[in-house]
């Protein structure tokens, strides 16, 4: 049996956790589920927002799902990327049938650095009025997550890896990561894999005007945090985005909506993200027909408009849950 934990968290996590979790254990998956405290909650109860006895726990688990965090969720979420080492943030990015949007055909995906650049928190104040914050891009990090992204272009047979930087102004640190990315791109032209390149603010004019331009996106911490967001305008908003922190031995998948407290409780959270999450948690452990079935049936039940309100149906999140489970079964 696989340990998986499971964190619910604050908000509407737990909500869109029990849905996750409804689906989850329907399906014949050799997995024990480790139900553990971390957020807002625990912080008041034992006085840390992330128990040491939770990091232990989730250590000795194949997998983490979490729900969401309120405002402890820097002291949760990036400390356990930061514990777990998960260096690599995906936010698959994909247009739904039934979800009006300008654009109806994109579907990339945002492979993010997630161990160094800025949030490394690497600030001070240098005098008064004056603060200073240090950006960390080192090769190797820079190469790991480069050589990730191409290896899951080539694993999932998709056609390009375009990198974003601003190496026209951070010369040092931007350009040491562009230059790492023409290296690796050169390895993986014999699979017939492209590569292209853009400055981050222009890309993000292309990714609204012309997103099918896009495949495999590979950019640093930062700016991955800022255009994963900008992607999922794209194609319905955060409701619909899973992602996953993937590392050499662990991986963590989230929705990435937040907590939500102003429609926690009211049952009308969409639980599209985090079921989706899980389904990338299939994926993850090998489980690539149960992860289908999943993904399929969120597809349809979007495509039929059995939604919650903010994609403009009338269902209550567990009514949307059982119309998934219904497909899925």
């Amino acid at each position: 049996m696989m340990k998986i934990a499971v964190i619910p968290g604050d908000g509407i996590g737990k909500e869109v956790m029990n849905a996750s979790m409804l689906i989850l254990e329907k399906l014949d998956l050799p997995f024990e589920y480790v139900w553990l405290e971390a957020g807002d909650e625990a912080e008041k109860k034992y006085g840390k927002a992330l128990p040491d006895e939770t990091l232990e726990e989730i250590k000795r688990c194949k997998a983490l799902l979490f729900g969401a965090a309120g405002e402890s969720a820097a002291d949760v979420i990036v400390k356990l990327r930061q514990e777990l080492e998960t260096y690599a943030n995906l936010r698959p990015v994909k247009s739904f049938k039934g979800v009006k949007t300008i654009h109806n055909n994109v579907d990339m995906i945002i492979v993010r650095e997630n161990t160094e650049c800025l949030y490394k928190g690497l600030e001070f104040g240098v005098s008064e009025g004056v603060t200073v914050g240090i950006r960390v891009i080192s090769r190797e990090a820079s190469e790991r997550i480069i050589r990730f992204a191409f290896e899951l272009a080539k694993r999932d047979k998709r056609r390009k890896v375009t990198a974003l930087h601003k190496a026209n102004v951070m010369k040092k640190t931007c350009g040491l990561f562009r230059d790492v990315f023409r290296e690796i791109a050169k390895e993986y032209e014999k699979y017939g894999i492209e590569s292209e390149e853009y400055y981050v603010d222009a890309g993000c004019m292309y990714m609204v005007m012309k997103p099918n331009i896009f495949d495999v996106i590979v950019t640093t911490n930062m700016f991955g945090d800022i255009i994963s967001d900008l992607a999922a305008g794209l194609v319905g908003g955060l409701g619909l985005m899973p992602s996953a922190n993937i590392g050499e031995e662990y991986g963590i998948f989230e929705p990435v909506h937040g907590a939500a407290f102003d429609i926690a409780g009211k049952g009308i959270a969409n639980p599209t993200a985090m079921i989706l999450s899980s389904a990338m948690m299939l994926r993850y452990l090998g489980f690539l027909d149960e992860a289908k079935r999943i993904e399929k049936a969120v597809e349809k039940v979007i495509a039929e408009g059995k939604t919650t309100p903010d994609l403009g149906g009338k269902l209550k999140t567990i009514d949307m849950t059982k119309e998934i489970l219904k497909n899925v079964q």
